[in-house]
């Protein structure tokens, strides 16, 4: 008899400990994020340049990186040198200075994403997840960044959804 007390005891506790998930609140669209030099994705989509092309997946894919200054500069070496953003992009090449771009979308620590995994292997665009960038002179978060948004998307593509796919120490 004991060890069925025992087994429903433990049951009731792990019963009353469960939560559920309840998403903090969050306002979209947010507000404009104002960066240290001004930039426009518009003008550069425009112009040729993709994300890929400036936001590489270094590694093992997990992060999208910032380009850096001397590649911003083959062009701008020659293209709006009169500019003061320009000159100010200019400065930080010269000092060898990374500029310091101030992240419109951020995930918990607690959450493992590897970009490489969803845009190259998934194939899955970059506004799918960072909304119409290639539309914007100035970005801002459009779209969720929150768990149920990634699980929704998950459960359209039929892609794993357990805790451990994005909680798990990869």
């Amino acid at each position: 008899m004991k060890p069925v007390i025992s087994i429903l005891m433990v049951c009731a506790l792990a019963a009353g400990q469960q939560k559920t998930y309840k998403p903090k609140e969050e306002k979209l669209p947010g507000a404009p994020v104002k960066q240290p030099i001004a930039y426009s994705h518009k003008t550069h989509i425009a112009a040729g340049l993709t994300c890929t092309g400036c936001h590489t997946m270094p590694g093992d894919g997990f992060a999208a990186t910032y380009p850096k200054e001397a590649f911003c500069m083959g062009c701008h070496q020659s293209i709006k040198t009169d500019s003061a953003e320009i000159q100010k992009l200019a400065q930080f090449s010269k000092d060898k200075k990374s500029v310091p771009w101030v992240k419109v979308y951020q995930l918990p620590d607690i959450v493992w994403f590897n970009h490489a995994l969803h845009v190259k292997d998934a194939k899955i665009g970059c506004g799918e997840c960072h909304g119409d960038v290639a539309q914007r002179d100035v970005l801002f978060q459009e779209k969720s960044a929150m768990m149920n948004s990634c699980m929704d998307c998950h459960a359209k593509r039929s892609a794993p959804n357990g805790c451990d796919t994005c909680h798990a120490t990869q």
